[in-house]
């Protein structure tokens, strides 16, 4: 049965996974405040003006964050010791991505979200 609540996605995580995505989702929530947190696809989520911005989740062999191919193309260099895709970043749940790349990431994705809507 797929999680309805983040804490509920999280609880079933392994310790070193869950460890990461809480990390994770507080570097997020730290850059943009106002974004409201959902499940969304069936993994954790930030809608913000009810439009979706970005997302994280974990699979058997890596956690990832999806914050759009936009923020990944901007930062691709600093990505580079990283398994991407269009808009996937994947990484090892026991080397969690730099608070300050996500940082960058998430600004990114929040100054596009802004210009598509104004």
């Amino acid at each position: 049965m797929p999680a309805k609540t983040i804490d509920e996605f999280l609880a079933h995580l392994s310790a070193d996974k869950r460890a990461a995505l809480e990390k994770l989702r507080k570097t997020i929530r730290a850059a943009i405040p106002n974004a409201e947190e959902c499940i969304s696809y069936g993994v954790p989520s930030f809608r913000l003006d009810g439009k979706l911005l970005l997302a994280y989740g974990a699979s058997a062999k890596h956690c990832a964050f999806y914050p759009g191919a936009h923020p990944i193309e901007v930062h691709k260099d600093e990505l580079k010791a990283y398994s991407i895709s269009k808009g996937t970043v994947r990484f090892p749940a026991d080397s969690p991505l730099p608070v300050a790349l996500v940082r960058k990431m998430v600004k990114t994705r929040l100054a596009q979200h802004t210009a598509k809507a104004s």
